[in-house]
């Protein structure tokens, strides 16, 4: 297949078209510049993942407009892009996140779940919406609603594994709020599943099916790399450290179910939390 990517250099982007060339496809990077004219011609499928990082600096009012027209103008302006175009791609794939929810306490959600009503949610409802010209279109259209994506090589893990190596790893907040999490191989397996499974289309959350409380998440990690635990931080010191990110990232519960994977036959690598850590944390050893 020829198979055309945006964000192909970030951690699932690059992932990703090393397993697509793995397996013979070819793999052309898109430019985020959505505002020039790109050439759909002989392209099977479109995997769009771009997009600004959430989660590197706080969250002031330009950081916030970055994050929402990243996402928002940019995949309007590649979907306006696909529709408009002689030679249309057969799937759209298009990143969306579970911060769709919200902040929903223990509730099991899956993709029939309303709306949560915060910053993060109003933008991923934005960020679905402006994909709709591709699906009015009559390409098949996927908006993955991606959670906690875990790899040593980038995001909230890598992040989290210097200070529980030092022994100063702990909960956050009371560390009951639910961390819907996904090992980065099941992430790649299941693009390319939805890729070929012509049922998929719609909302599909990219989540394992066991999703963990933070204290939960926690004593696996320090048992994993068998250090301690013990070094909390509270609510409100989370806040003075990231400010309105805290909430929204590392305090929030999104206990988020991959429903429509499963009803589709999707079968998870890695579908409990330690043996996913252990992988990831010793493939290299």
């Amino acid at each position: 297949m020829n198979i055309a990517i945006s964000g192909s250099h970030g951690l699932i982007g690059s992932a990703l078209k090393k397993a697509l060339e793995a397996r013979g496809d070819t793999v052309y990077r898109l430019s985020r510049d959505f505002s020039k004219t790109i050439n759909f011609s002989g392209i099977d499928a479109v995997i769009h993942l771009a997009g600004e990082s959430i989660a590197e600096g706080r969250w002031n009012t330009e950081k916030k407009k970055r994050i929402e027209n990243s996402r928002v103008e940019g995949t309007r302006l590649l979907a306006q892009q696909i529709s408009e175009s002689s030679h249309q791609p057969k799937v759209f794939i298009s990143a969306s996140a579970i911060g769709y929810y919200g902040n929903r306490g223990s509730m099991e959600l899956d993709e029939t779940s309303q709306p949560g009503s915060d910053f993060l949610s109003t933008v991923c409802r934005k960020w679905e919406s402006s994909a709709k010209a591709v699906e009015q279109a009559g390409i098949r259209t996927a908006l993955i609603r991606t959670g906690i994506v875990l790899s040593e090589k980038g995001g909230a893990l890598k992040k989290m594994l210097p200070p529980f190596k030092m022994g100063a790893g702990g909960i956050l907040g009371n560390g009951n709020q639910y961390m819907s999490w996904i090992a980065l191989d099941d992430m790649i397996s299941a693009i390319m599943y939805i890729m070929e499974k012509s049922s998929l289309f719609g909302p599909v959350n990219l989540v394992a099916p066991h999703p963990k409380t933070n204290k939960d998440f926690t004593k696996t990690l320090g048992k994993v790399i068998k250090r301690p635990t013990i070094m909390p931080l509270p609510a409100f010191a989370a806040r003075l450290l990231f400010g309105e990110m805290a909430d929204a990232l590392l305090l929030s519960s999104t206990r988020v179910v991959p429903k429509k994977l499963i009803d589709a036959g999707y079968s998870f690598e890695y579908p409990e939390l330690q043996p996913a850590l252990e992988h990831i944390l010793n493939e290299k050893k």
